[in-house]
């Protein structure tokens, strides 16, 4: 982590239990449990980034979706050889 903020959460005790076992279990100690909930939030953003592009994508033939996604990547290459 570059630079740290302190946020106040509050979960339940059930969670708060459960998950300090979870950590626990696998030899991690108490500083851990930021880089777990930093983690945590990271796969979050990420798995509901990915269920709204599916959303919007669903009237997209899998050719047409094909296309868009081998065009994207076409161009991204293209820039990182420019960059070089």
């Amino acid at each position: 982590m570059s630079e740290t903020v302190r946020l106040t959460i509050k979960i339940s005790r059930d969670t708060d239990l459960f998950l300090r076992g979870f950590l626990g279990a696998r030899g991690m100690k108490k500083g851990d449990l930021s880089r777990f909930v930093e983690e945590a939030i990271r796969w979050r953003i990420l798995d509901q980034t990915v269920q709204e592009i599916k959303e919007r994508n669903l009237d997209l033939s899998p050719e047409t979706l094909e296309a868009a996604i081998d065009e994207a990547v076409r161009e991204v290459r293209s820039e990182r050889r420019d960059q070089i």
